[in-house]
């Protein structure tokens, strides 16, 4: 079964400083039916303005990975970690036991960056920090493992049986992956266009696939995607203060 959820059905918010599309119930958005899918429990698809951000707030018990599609974002931690984020990008915190950071635009240009919550296997951990960059080169016509807890070599490690693939797909090529009962994959479309197993979608489009056996997609013209494997398998966003962009 693939479940389709068009762009128009995204919920946008704009801040003014931030505006952002939530593919699942965050913050004041709340949709029962739209909690979770799988493990994967956010899916924010941010641009922020120059000059503002998100002040020091705090995270427990989550996997959180930010891929940044243009511009750049300077982040600080409680771990102390001071790092600048830009294309290319993955950046992975597991949040643990507990632990605070900010996310700001320091530069020029507006940041467009998705930014991606899924549960951990096992909660309890200490907090840690992970940032690698990848080249576009390296996900061209392929399924590239930018994020994994499924022992992928290169890919930035988190804490789940899940894995986040990014790909620039050839008008008229296709990637697949094996799926089956136990596994759940999220398509997020970026660009273009792409069927998956014959089921067309465009820019802004997700694709949500349960009980199938395997996934092709395939690309009518150059396209763009995201697609995470998360296991099938519960939820907190930022407070009004934090979305008010405001130093703390």
């Amino acid at each position: 079964m693939i479940q389709t959820v068009s762009a128009e059905q995204r919920h946008f918010s704009d801040f003014d400083w931030l505006k952002t599309y939530w593919l699942f119930s965050f913050s004041d958005y709340y949709d029962p039916a739209n909690i979770q899918f799988g493990a994967l429990r956010v899916y924010n698809d941010d641009v922020v303005a120059p000059g503002t951000g998100f002040p020091t707030h705090p995270h427990r018990e989550m996997e959180i990975i930010t891929l940044v599609l243009d511009g750049e974002m300077t982040h600080a931690d409680s771990m102390g970690n001071r790092t600048v984020i830009g294309p290319g990008d993955v950046q992975r915190m597991s949040a643990g036991t507990g632990l605070t950071h900010s996310e700001f635009n320091l530069a020029a240009a507006p940041v467009h960056f998705h930014q991606i919550w899924i549960y951990p296997d096992q909660r309890g951990l200490a907090p840690t920090y992970d940032q690698r960059r990848f080249e576009p080169a390296e996900w061209r016509d392929r399924l590239l493992p930018v994020a994994s807890g499924q022992g992928h070599p290169g890919a930035v490690t988190f804490h789940t049986d899940a894995t986040i693939y990014r790909c620039d797909l050839s008008a008229g090529r296709a990637v697949g992956l094996p799926a089956g009962e136990d596994r759940r994959l999220f398509l997020y479309v970026t660009s273009g266009r792409v069927a998956a197993n014959g089921i067309r979608f465009g820019p802004g489009d997700q694709g949500r696939v349960d009980l199938e056996a395997a996934l092709e997609l395939r690309a009518a013209a150059d396209s763009g995607f995201v697609l995470i494997d998360v296991p099938s398998c519960r939820g907190w966003g930022y407070d009004r203060k934090t979305l008010s962009g405001a130093r703390a």
